[in-house]
């Protein structure tokens, strides 16, 4: 498949079938210290966002879209399909709990369940094949038996990897070959229940997966050399992408079958294509490009979709790069990263989080005493992002221009951060220190986290353990270089 119809990549999101009303956003939680659900759901109405996925069903934050009327998807995480694929009795339950409760005594308005998330990745290796349309099935039943299937509809979002094109354009677009027989049962079964067919579309990891991929494709300005198909001339990878599935879909017999733009955006850290700058440009001009409801060669009309995503996470796992934890619109603590008109309020700026509490204004940082040569800096750097998150350092990325004491600095506060400032978070032998002086510059922000949540175990304040020997050699890297 040609470079315009590339993607990859973990995360997902969903949802509306019929007229657009608005754009939608998906709000993740792997955060460390997220946000309290009833500040995000009032962000979420401040903006003019009608629609949320959900990646699981968290009760705390079902509870807190009660009576918003904002359209929910909740999801099913794909480590229980296996559960919901072989007991029908699993899927009653989950949906009893999930949904109907919600539904009945919290007013919220569920529209979809995401079964699963992009499960037919290739990097799966195949893990979820077998599970993932009996989980389907399971699902839909519980929804009849619960009399909610003409409210509720199923869906799986899928990676634009499950179709490809055999000739480079739009036209040629199909499933994947080895995966046909599969998504054409799974299509059907869509069809037949009434549900769209959710796909995750990102010109980013195109970007940053193939070095010959042409930027100005990547965006909605014109600027870019247009793909000609036929006569028909795309002058964006979106377009394109998009196409080869409303092709694939024809070319199959479903060629009415709704599609959702589950997932669309761009990261805002963690890689040299990934900033501000780049992010804002494409996400508003992603925006303009649907407002008018124009739609695609293939399928004009209003675009359903949903952007991706409405707040950083910091505790997203970063094995596809560490741009992962960067995605939102918004930072962790609710302010926005940059001005975006989502075509819902009339000034065109984002409207921030509001009555966020922080945590003091002190820092953990490199005393100026120590030397960097010192043998306790290297474990120690290793340590604390092992446990927090040095995601920001790196080349092109918002603290790349910092020496080496900068880097240390900035991995010491980052674990000291997350650590909710205990003062045993910031004795690294010899080397560290608390300071009430902002060690920020430029681009690059020393965080100070936010109050944790508590609400509900699943946002319980932890520290992932991550890779200690990958993020010693990251910053090792970074240590040898400046």
């Amino acid at each position: 498949m040609g470079w315009f119809s590339v993607a990859i990549t973990s995360i997902s999101l969903l949802c509306v079938v019929s007229t657009v009303s608005g754009i939608g956003a998906n709000w993740g939680t792997q955060a460390s210290h997220p946000l309290a659900p009833e500040t995000v759901v009032r962000l979420l109405r401040e903006n003019g966002i009608q629609k949320v996925k959900l990646f699981d069903a968290d009760y705390d934050t079902l509870r807190a879209l009660g009576k918003s009327n904002i359209e929910v998807m909740v999801g099913i995480p794909n480590d229980m399909l296996l559960s919901m694929a072989t007991s029908m009795k699993a899927a009653e339950k989950w949906v009893s709990k999930n949904v109907s409760t919600h539904i009945s005594t919290n007013n919220v308005n569920i529209r979809y369940v995401a079964v699963g998330n992009e499960p037919f990745l290739q990097t799966y290796n195949g893990s979820f094949l077998k599970t993932t349309f009996p989980a389907l099935q399971n699902v839909q039943s519980a929804l009849v038996k619960a009399g909610l299937s003409n409210q509720v509809k199923v869906t799986v979002p899928l990676n634009a990897d499950v179709y490809e094109s055999s000739t480079g354009v739009p036209s040629g677009g199909d499933f994947r070959a080895d995966i046909h027989d599969l998504m054409l049962t799974i299509v059907k079964f869509l069809s037949d229940s009434g549900s769209p067919f959710t796909v995750n579309i990102y010109p980013f990891i195109s970007l940053y997966s193939d070095p010959n991929f042409p930027v100005e494709y990547a965006f909605f300005d014109g600027n870019a050399t247009p793909v000609n198909d036929g006569g028909t001339s795309y002058y964006n990878m979106f377009d394109a992408n998009y196409d080869t599935l409303a092709y694939s879909l024809q070319k199959n017999g479903f060629g009415n079958l709704p599609i959702i733009v589950g997932e669309i955006g761009w990261p805002t850290d963690g890689d040299r294509n990934a900033n501000v700058e780049y992010a804002q440009r494409f996400n508003q001009g992603f925006m303009s490009h649907i407002s008018g409801g124009k739609g695609t060669p293939m399928r004009p009309g209003p675009i359903d979709a949903y952007l991706f995503s409405l707040i950083d996470e910091d505790s997203k796992s970063i094995d596809p790069g560490n741009f992962e934890r960067h995605w939102g619109i918004f930072t962790f603590d609710g302010r926005a990263k940059y001005s975006l008109n989502l075509g819902t309020m009339n000034s065109g700026v984002l409207v921030e989080g509001k009555n966020v509490r922080y945590q003091e204004r002190k820092w953990c940082v490199m005393k100026s005493s120590a030397k960097i040569d010192d043998p306790n800096v290297a474990p120690s750097v290793s340590y604390a992002c092992g446990l927090a998150d040095c995601t920001s350092l790196g080349y092109g990325t918002s603290c790349g221009g910092m020496d080496a004491r900068g880097n240390i600095s900035y991995a010491l506060n980052s674990y000291y951060q997350r650590q909710n400032q205990l003062d045993s978070a910031c004795k690294f032998e010899n080397i560290s220190t608390i300071t009430k002086t902002d060690p920020s510059t430029g681009t690059c922000r020393f965080e100070i986290m936010i109050e944790p949540y508590y609400g509900g175990t699943e946002h319980m304040v932890g520290c992932p353990q991550r890779l200690l020997g990958l993020a010693a050699g990251f910053i090792l890297f970074w240590l040898t270089i400046l």
